[in-house]
């Protein structure tokens, strides 16, 4: 329903319920007169603010079987309406403030205003009806809307990045690179209004959404708000175009596709991969934000995912997309220091699927620590799942001593002799190697860490392990190793690395029955003989930036007729010489050669002047 109809409808059914209320009003109050026309003048957005009286309304029951007869008055006279709205506003003077007809000055909305409250306002009351129609009993699920709320001014990196540079050295920035594309912002795309987007900033020269995608609100019964996109026709006929370049390898295909459908979702995150490999990272970024751009404006007024109680299933093909980009957007805003930014879409990724399908529960300590919100964290791995067991997985181990340590360095500069009842930074680093002692040998190699004092914690026997020996765990310690050993480069972090190891093998020493304590601890946690986290690649837990050879890359997506080119004798010579065989420019698509000859082994042939040097015939070699 467009925002018109709302209104329209919202006015008549106002008036529909306030007329009983007025005449039952002008029956019990003595010195009543009607006004001017019989009609009071309301404001008809009351309605739309007054929750107190819609709740009254719908617990009152509706007890009066006989409809209300309503008696046409006489239209009164001029000194009878003089002198009723003398008393009238005597009377509304005593009323100020109690009233919603009061005649007190509001604020006036706008329309777009009046419609976010409205589908707030029906949130909230379909929220309360399920609660009290019992459908909600769970309270598991209670954490989530709290622990997981998205905060929207730290969502956006360019926001962070004003912060930390100032707005002088973003603005100049960004003016520097838009004059590099200005060139694309000819031929009718100068002026184009975008959609405001929290997660990214739409760039000038992007053309108009074409509203190719749409998202649906499925039912939900544990308490969360499920939907899923949808696509239009259109989209499927470039889906369709998309998946027979992918089978083929053709990448002038998807540059193709990409011209047609510039939203197109799986074109851009494969143009993003590509340029990711071949170096262009900032092309790369600009593609995921992109599409990112076009996910955000399918979401419908219902969707409100910063609240943590809207999901978005990964389960649902057409929901892939948005998980995949926003997982390549949290680690480009990460590669650029925006660490609030990364942490903000990292609890958003994790609160649309609480399955976790991209692992998002295994970098958030990560960016949490990097943007220094340590309570927060503390917070999150007592209240996330209400169990209390995230201190088990490897990460969450070390990062919660690491949190520990600069809370009690904050502690420590108030002054303050409050007393605490949580361990210190020294006993939980203990513990965490206690737990996962295969963290720090990997860490030492990682980091590195080349004093001595390193090498003679690791001949003790406890640390000289590679392995666990449980799949699953030693996944998940090869993930944070990869992930978070930048951190432990901090000489504060070394040191407490350093005295915890050493007091466990102390410990050891005079009880050696610990060790095997904790091996129980550890197969109780993870007991499965699989790799329950082999879906998860430690590659895209890393922070170095890929860079694949022209071999590789050409069977990432090549073109389609490179397969054809082997059919004559002169194309393999040319392939087992290395050189790739020419291809033809003549009559294509100018933006298409333009993605192409970005390709390392794209080859065009040599040029007329090259060629005749070649054989002979150039200047140089012109016979008198």
């Amino acid at each position: 329903m467009s925002a018109r109809y709302l209104k329209k409808f919202l006015q008549e059914e106002e008036q529909q319920d306030r007329q009983p209320e007025s005449d039952h009003e002008e029956e019990e109050e003595e010195d009543d007169h009607p006004q001017l026309n019989g009609k009071a003048k309301v404001n008809p957005f009351d309605l739309l603010n007054d929750d107190d009286d819609d709740d009254h309304q719908e617990d009152e029951p509706e007890s009066v079987d006989e409809p209300l007869s309503v008696v046409p008055e006489p239209k009164p006279s001029a000194d009878a309406v003089s002198t009723s709205s003398q008393k009238s506003k005597k009377k509304k003077k005593g009323k100020e403030g109690s009233s919603s007809n009061s005649a007190a000055p509001k604020v006036k909305k706008s329309g777009d205003e009046v419609v976010e409250e409205f589908y707030a306002h029906a949130h909230e009351r379909q929220a309360g009806m399920r609660a009290s129609d019992g459908v909600v009993k769970n309270p598991y699920k209670k954490y989530v809307p709290f622990i997981l709320q998205v905060d929207p001014k730290y969502l956006n990196a360019d926001n962070e990045m004003r912060r930390i540079f100032g707005s002088k050295v973003v603005k100049s920035f960004e003016k520097n690179q838009q004059s590099g594309s200005s060139r694309m912002a000819r031929g009718g795309r100068r002026g184009v209004v975008h959609r405001k987007s929290f997660l990214v900033t739409p760039l000038d020269h992007w053309p108009r959404w074409d509203g190719a995608m749409n998202m649906v609100l499925l039912n939900s019964p544990n308490g969360y708000y499920d939907h899923r996109y949808t696509y239009s026709s259109a989209y499927r006929h470039a889906q369709s175009a998309f998946e027979s370049a992918k089978a083929i390898h053709d990448l002038n295909a998807i540059a193709n596709v990409l011209l047609h459908y510039p939203y197109h979702l799986d074109s851009l995150l494969t143009m993003a991969d590509y340029f990711k490999f071949v170096g262009e990272h900032q092309m790369s970024a600009d593609a995921i934000s992109k599409c990112l751009y076009a996910l955000e404006c399918a979401w419908n007024p219902m969707f409100t995912p910063f609240k943590g109680d809207c999901q978005v299933k990964y389960s649902y093909d057409e929901n892939k997309p948005l998980f995949i980009a926003l997982f390549t957007h949290m680690k480009s805003m990460d590669r650029r220091g925006c660490h609030r930014s990364a942490l903000e879409v990292c609890k958003f990724l994790l609160s649309l699927d609480t399955d976790d399908p991209m692992g998002a529960m295994f970098c958030i300590d990560y960016f949490a620590v990097r943007a220094e919100e340590y309570a927060w964290l503390e917070r999150f791995s007592e209240e996330y799942k209400s169990d209390n067991t995230l201190w088990l997985f490897p990460n969450f181990s070390y990062s919660l001593a690491v949190c520990r340590l600069y809370l009690e360095k904050a502690e420590s500069l108030k002054d303050s002799a409050t007393e605490t009842t949580k361990a210190t930074s020294t006993d939980l680093m203990k513990q965490a190697l206690m737990l996962h002692p295969t963290v720090l040998k990997k860490l030492v190699a990682k980091v590195p860490l080349k004093e001595r004092v390193w090498t003679d914690i690791l001949k003790n026997a406890f640390f000289q392990a590679d392995e666990v020996g449980i799949p699953s765990l030693d996944h998940l310690i090869n993930i944070y190793v990869e992930s978070n050993h930048i951190i432990w480069r901090l000489p504060e972090l070394q040191k407490l690395l350093r005295d915890a190891a050493q007091l466990v093998i102390e410990t050891l020493r005079q009880n050696s029955s610990e060790k095997n304590d904790w091996a129980c601890v550890r197969k109780e946690a993870f007991s499965s003989d699989k790799n329950e986290y082999s879906h998860l690649l430690v590659s895209d837990f890393s922070y170095t930036l890929p860079a694949a050879p022209p071999e590789n890359l050409q069977h990432f997506m090549a073109n389609a007729r490179m397969g054809d080119v082997m059919h004559n004798e002169q194309d393999l010579v040319n392939l087992n010489e290395g050189g790739p065989a020419p291809r033809d420019v003549a009559n294509r698509n100018p933006l298409a050669v333009l993605f192409e000859s970005l390709l390392p082994w794209v080859h065009y042939g040599v040029g007329i002047e090259e060629e005749n040097q070649q054989n002979g015939h150039g200047p140089g070699n012109e016979e008198d």
